[in-house]
């Protein structure tokens, strides 16, 4: 299964904001033990590379880097071993050097002109970032009809209460969020609260397929 059918399949995607690289392997296993295999860590701190090396060692994760700005960001991240990469926006030189090194791509797009500069670069799955402030759901199901064969992955403002709201769309192919992993919960080393949260998340989108 490629990169974008696995993250499909999860339906949520861990952000992750690490300070210490040292959290990352018990971090790996409350997402695990959770019933998530998958983490997206941010290039927010100087531990993302080590913490993305960290978490892609352990063989039992779908690890991809987010915050992703420059091209040699994606070249830290992809040699620490990321199989995907996020951007916040749509930078062409971010997305050709991702495709050059043979890994999948989310840029960010929130608006039509920007959705078809992605499509121009072959991109047809997208960050919807920032979600909340962006116009949220109705703003996904807006652009969605004009752009019917685009995939969205809406990060920022989702959390366990408004899930299903994104969930339910058909041109959401999964979330990104932070809500399972708080970094004050990480940072104090309370990693069963993260594999408790994790756990919630993954009940709540397996109810939402149900419907």
């Amino acid at each position: 299964m490629d990169v974008l059918s696995s993250l499909s399949r999860f339906r949520i995607i861990p952000v992750v904001v690490l300070d210490a690289a040292a959290d990352a392997w018990p971090l790996g296993e409350a997402l695990v033990a959770g019933g998530l295999p998958v983490a997206e860590v941010t290039f927010r701190t100087t531990a993302a590379a080590e913490a993305i090396r960290i978490l892609a060692a352990r063989g039992d994760l779908l690890v991809g880097a987010g915050t992703v700005l420059t091209p040699s960001q994606v070249d830290q991240a992809v040699d620490a071993g990321a199989r995907y990469i996020v951007s916040p926006g749509l930078s062409r030189a971010v997305v050709e050097r991702a495709r050059e090194r043979g890994v999948e791509v989310l840029p960010g797009a929130v608006t039509a002109t920007e959705i078809q500069a992605a499509l121009e670069l072959g991109i047809d799955t997208v960050k919807f970032f920032p979600a909340g402030t962006s116009g949220g759901p109705a703003a996904i199901r807006a652009l969605a009809a004009p752009f019917g064969g685009v995939r969205f992955v809406p990060t920022g403002g989702v959390s366990l209460a408004n899930l299903h709201d994104y969930l339910s769309l058909p041109a959401v192919a999964a979330v990104g969020g932070s809500w399972m992993v708080p970094p004050a919960a990480i940072r104090a080393g309370d990693f069963a609260t993260v594999g408790d949260l994790t756990a919630a998340a993954v009940l709540a989108a397996a109810s939402q397929e149900e419907v």
